[in-house]
């Protein structure tokens, strides 16, 4: 009988180099900075100052390294020093361990239904040939077996009564549009909220491009107008001076997902405050006191449009206002979404479990 078996611990073995934890520091660094390498950089430098261990790696070896392995390009006219897309990768991968690494291990998210169909998973099971099923779903080695089998080797020939059908499963594709507010509130009094929805953003579409390769992400950002960004451009983001325009960010939204070919839609909405905001032919009309019914009314009407060509809005407000989580509650009952107020960070757990969950719902 083999017991247990104990050997003497070893707390360096198995363990990243300096480089790698180094490496980890500099990407949380670059999210904050929005991806401005010398301000990471100087961060770095001011803890390495406070922080610094006991050995002969230091912040030049550590740049140094960065370049050689990708991660940094330097200019060689003025000497500035820029990240890579390497280093953007690796921002989206840190995020997604960092949110989705804490997630429980469950069943949910699970991308294929229970239904089959049209689809790209070949099923093992095959059943007779129906009017209306696609000539690249026979299964010629059934078939050409089953006419053996019924007409004879010498009488060779093939009828649609031996034509068999090699079933595949349906799988739920989804075309996500995630919103994102840059307004000047997410970084009002002192309370950054950008990063977080940077991260979960970042993280979502490094799960989407990688786990979900056919689904589609696309990224709308909204202040006093809306705009698509790419996903390569999200460290990069940041607030500016704007008010909030979320009938912009809807209407740019829609227009995205009225091209996907798609069943299932999808639109997820992160924003701290209030619309404030509306554009109006040329100019903007704009009212940052208290919920002005003009700008309300028309994201209740959009909500409902959304409803209507069965796209739900799932809202996170990073807000707990009375009468803010009474707008968002009235703006979700009109569409039929969900609504979560969630805290930053809890955020990225919110967004992440609602969007696996729904990869278990087919809309027909």
């Amino acid at each position: 009988m083999i017991g247990h078996r104990f050997i003497q611990f070893n707390p360096n073995e198995n363990a990243k180099s300096k480089f790698e934890q180094m490496l980890d520091i500099f990407m949380q660094l670059l999210a904050y900075t929005n991806g401005d390498a010398s301000e990471a950089l100087s961060w770095m430098n001011e803890l390495d100052k406070q922080y610094r261990p006991d050995d002969d790696y230091g912040m030049g070896d550590f740049i140094e390294d960065l370049k050689q392995n990708g991660y940094l390009q330097e200019n060689p006219a003025n000497g500035s020093v820029n990240i890579t897309g390497k280093s953007e990768q690796t921002i989206r991968k840190k995020s997604l361990e960092e949110i989705f690494g804490k997630l429980k291990k469950t069943k949910q998210g699970n991308h294929q239904t229970f239904k089959q169909g049209n689809g790209d998973e070949v099923n093992p099971d095959t059943r007779p040939f129906q009017f209306g099923d696609m000539l690249e779903q026979i299964d010629f080695t059934e078939s050409i077996r089953n006419a053996q089998i019924n007409h004879g080797v010498e009488n060779f020939h093939l009828q649609e009564d031996d034509l068999h059908i090699r079933e595949t499963d349906f799988k739920a594709q989804t075309s996500t549009v995630l919103m994102i507010d840059i307004s000047h509130s997410m970084i009002l009094y002192g309370e950054d909220r950008i990063t977080p929805a940077k991260k979960v953003a970042m993280a979502l579409s490094e799960l989407i491009t990688t786990r979900y390769p056919k689904d589609t992400l696309d990224i709308v950002v909204f202040g006093n107008d809306a705009w698509q960004i790419e996903i390569k451009d999200l460290p990069y983001l940041q607030v500016g001076p704007y008010h909030t325009n979320t009938v912009a960010g809807l209407e740019l939204a829609m227009d995205i997902l009225r091209r996907r070919k798609n069943s299932n839609k999808q639109i997820f909405m992160i924003t701290d405050g209030k619309p404030t905001c509306l554009k109006i032919g040329g100019r903007f009309y704009k009212n940052s006191f208290g919920l002005d019914r003009k700008v309300v009314n028309r994201c209740i009407n959009l909500a409902a449009q959304c409803k209507k060509l069965k796209i739900p809005i799932t809202t996170f407000m990073i807000a707990s206002d009375p009468y803010l989580q009474k707008f968002v509650h009235e703006f979700t009952e009109m569409n039929h979404g969900k609504a979560f107020f969630a805290s930053l960070d809890k955020l990225g757990a919110f967004v992440f479990r609602d969007f696996e969950s729904g990869k278990r719902k087919s809309v027909y």
